[in-house]
């Protein structure tokens, strides 16, 4: 049995500023970084993903070659290889074990997703590792949190999404995904309950 924390996409283009910014962003950043130094030696591994977009297509349709409906299609953001895609400088990256990259070349929310550097699927990292507990934090709370949450309590793990550790788009849909969550097993709970 062991236990992860999995950072969801705390990114610059996710962050005040960048081309899809949250508001709390930087916030969520700092204190998910605060959390690794109090909390660093709950978690037998760290996890964190970021969008890893292809900047010469659109992704699969994932980005909107007019106007964007924010629904499907999005402004172009986190391009591999730009400042946008990058960690926000406020996230202690020197915490994180491993990092998983999706949405290249295609639509994907879910760090479940992605892959690490060598191509190896997270839920593949996670199973070698015998995770049975992980907590998810980041950005955003309505769309890639709540994708990562229901995909890895799928894998039957118990999972928490730490609620002063996310940021979302609007109130509304957080809440509304918050409660998707826990309705689909999932806790929601301040760090350090």
């Amino acid at each position: 049995m062991a236990r992860a924390l999995l950072v969801v996409d705390v990114q610059n283009d996710f962050t005040e500023g960048g081309a899809l910014g949250v508001d709390g962003g930087a916030a969520v950043a700092a204190a998910i970084t605060e959390h690794l130094a109090r909390h660093r030696g709950d978690y037998d591994l760290v996890v964190a993903s970021r969008d890893w977009h292809d900047g010469d297509t659109d992704n699969g349709g994932h980005f909107a070659t007019g106007e964007p409906d924010f629904v499907d299609t999005w402004p172009v953001h986190c391009v591999a290889g730009t400042a946008g895609a990058e960690y926000h400088s406020a996230l202690a990256v020197d915490r994180i074990d491993a990092h998983v990259r999706k949405g290249q070349g295609e639509p994907a929310y879910s760090a479940f997703e992605g892959v690490l550097d060598d191509g190896e699927p997270l839920a593949g990292l996670l199973a070698d590792r015998g995770v049975t507990d992980l907590d998810v934090v980041g950005i955003a709370t309505d769309y890639c949190v709540r994708a990562s949450a229901l995909d890895a309590v799928a894998t039957g793990a118990h999972v928490r999404v730490l609620t002063d550790l996310v940021a979302g788009v609007a109130a509304a849909s957080s809440a509304a995904a918050l409660e998707e969550l826990r309705a689909a097993g999932v806790e929601t709970v301040p760090a350090g309950s």
